[in-house]
């Protein structure tokens, strides 16, 4: 078997992967936030622990993410689904990397001005790519192109969904910075950790749609079901 013939399976499996980290991080995270949240079974500095476990197991599922989006176009390339041209998959793998070095580097630099604007240039990133992913996949579903199977159309609106969710999620995540500070200065007690509580609420909401549309995005890439 050629190395062209083994391109397309290869980004395939390496695609899977991404998705793996993605889902199985985010799980992670998940379970770490909620055993945050047991203030009578841990120490306020046992949690804090908690929490920065919390952050660092999330870097993989962002990095996955960075990676899904040229990954997902190089797929569409390889398996002869979409025509785009050569300059366009580069442009979209440079975005990636770009992408994933916002990431770990505002990781590094947490609470500096670089790592603001690091941030706000990620999410300028994440509002284009949701534009661009909903209107593939809507324009394609109505008109036939340019991705003709119904299946990969309704994928492409569902990945674009995922990226509004997801930066759903950061919207309600933003008032933690401050509440968490509150908390590590007076203690815990039902004044400062009420509002903390009730922000991760609200942002679980949109953990949980992101999940499910995870996993309607998998199944229909692996089922084709229309």
């Amino acid at each position: 078997m050629s190395l062209n013939d083994l391109a397309y399976p290869m980004m395939v499996y390496f695609h899977l992967i991404l998705f793996v980290i993605w889902l199985g991080g985010d799980i992670g995270v998940f379970l770490a936030g909620q055993q945050f949240r047991k203030r009578t079974r841990y120490s306020l500095d046992q949690r804090l622990a908690l929490l920065r476990l919390l952050v660092g197991i999330d870097m993989f599922p962002r990095s996955a993410w960075a990676l899904m989006v040229p990954s997902s176009l190089t797929l569409l390339v390889l398996g002869g689904f979409w025509a785009l041209p050569l300059a366009a998959l580069a442009a979209a793998w440079a975005t990636g990397f770009v992408w994933l070095w916002l990431i770990w580097d505002a990781h590094h630099h947490d609470m500096t001005p670089r790592a603001v604007r690091n941030r706000r240039i990620e999410s300028w990133l994440k509002y284009a790519i949701a534009v661009g992913y909903l209107a593939l996949g809507t324009v394609s579903l109505t008109s036939g192109a340019p991705l003709a199977p119904p299946w990969l159309a309704a994928k492409a609106l569902l990945f674009g969904l995922i990226f509004v969710a997801a930066i759903l999620i950061d919207v309600c995540f933003k008032p933690v910075g401050p509440q968490l500070a509150r908390l590590i200065e007076q203690g815990s007690s039902d004044a400062t950790e009420g509002p903390l509580l009730r922000t991760m609420d609200r942002t679980r909401i949109w953990v949980f749609v992101v999940y499910a549309l995870l996993i309607a995005v998998s199944f229909i890439g692996a089922v084709k079901p229309f």
